[in-house]
């Protein structure tokens, strides 16, 4: 059997790298994706309930795809299971105070759950991990962190307010400096211009009355023959 030349292998070499790395670059692209969301904060207050939200997407499909939740990396909190895009998930396990509140056959993957009767106990981060079989099992995830208080405080914006206040007053006075300039120049010219109507109409004036210099000289009769 015959091999290829040295120079042919080492042109080979650089294609199959370009090749390998088109795949993974393939792979990357259409790799599943967890979000929870636009923030991963959530506030709670004590002995309420509270949704912990989580979504996947995937461009090449799920089959048999395990997802759970777990607290501060350690404690499952629910397990649970989806055959397929046509079935919902269903439980394998998870903590009494836990429910499932998400749906997959619809347009949205939501893996959401909520928890109940929260205690200042269960503040703490919240993780979502989702396994895809048709990833060669890789686990993707992604976390929310969880903060419970006695009472929601409303957030003091006096002083945003006292800045937007002032920043606003400063540019109302100028906006008025500047039209009190423009009114006041525009008064300045129409007086100078008033001025120069006055000094050319007096320049051209007749002064024969006293005899001032450029009065006109007075008309005497032609001579006789």
């Amino acid at each position: 059997m015959t091999r290829g030349s040295p120079a042919a292998r080492r042109h080979a070499a650089p294609r199959l790298l370009a090749a390998l790395l088109g795949l993974h670059v393939f792979a990357i692209a259409f790799a599943l994706e967890v979000s929870v969301g636009k923030t991963n904060t959530v506030m709670a207050l004590n002995n309420s309930n509270v949704l912990l939200p989580c979504t996947f997407t995937t461009c090449i499909g799920f089959q048999d795809l395990v997802f759970t939740w777990h607290f501060n990396s350690t404690e499952m909190i629910y397990h649970g299971k989806i055959k397929s895009k046509a079935s919902e998930p269903f439980l394998v396990g998870r903590n009494p105070r836990v429910e499932f509140v998400g749906s997959t056959t619809g347009k949205d993957n939501n893996i959401s759950i909520v928890l109940k009767n929260v205690e200042f106990s269960d503040a703490g981060k919240y993780t979502c991990h989702v396994r895809n079989p048709k990833e060669k099992n890789a686990e993707h995830n992604a976390t929310i962190f969880l903060t419970v208080v006695q009472k929601m405080v409303e957030a003091d914006n006096t002083v945003t307010l006292i800045i937007v206040g002032v920043v606003g007053g400063l540019i109302g006075l100028l906006i008025l400096f500047m039209l009190v300039k423009r009114v006041v120049l525009f008064i300045i010219k129409k007086t100078q211009d008033g001025k120069k109507e006055c000094l050319v109409s007096s320049s051209g004036n007749d002064n024969t009355e006293n005899g001032l210099a450029g009065s006109k000289a007075e008309q005497k009769a032609p001579p006789k023959a």
